[in-house]
């Protein structure tokens, strides 16, 4: 199946395995709550157990140095595409309000990106991600 649109997400390559995961995590869930329609119906199993829904499409994930994604940030935020970011304060904190304090705390070029998600059309969001491998 072909989709309109992508998710994609970038984290640093960098970082140790757990925060890697837990980047990606925090990230999906940022564009799981923040697009509308990205979520599919719930599952069902044949004993008829019920799972939570999940994303409609593929979510890619992948890596780059920090200077690299400072400037596929940038190219993101210039496409006003849909975008989450987390960086490398929130890894101290707590709670989801310390974490936004932490991003309100400093200017769009000045943050310190472990990664960030984007979702938008298709050949914008490869625009984006242009030269950036994917996560082995």
């Amino acid at each position: 199946m072909r989709f309109d649109t992508k998710i994609g997400i970038v984290v640093r390559d960098d970082l140790a395995a757990w925060q890697r995961l837990n980047v990606t995590a925090f990230l999906s869930s940022a564009v799981a709550g923040g697009v509308p329609g990205v979520i599919g119906e719930p599952y069902e199993d044949a004993s008829g157990n019920r799972y939570l829904a999940m994303f409609r499409q593929p979510v890619l994930v992948y890596e780059a140095g920090a200077e690299t994604i400072v400037k596929a940030h940038a190219r993101a935020l210039a496409r006003e595409m849909d975008i989450a970011v987390y960086i490398e304060d929130m890894f101290k904190t707590g709670h989801d309000e310390a974490n936004r304090e932490t991003v309100r705390a400093v200017t769009a070029e000045e943050m310190p990106l472990v990664g960030f998600a984007v979702h938008g059309p298709k050949n914008g969001v490869d625009k984006v991600l242009k030269g950036l491998r994917l996560h082995p």
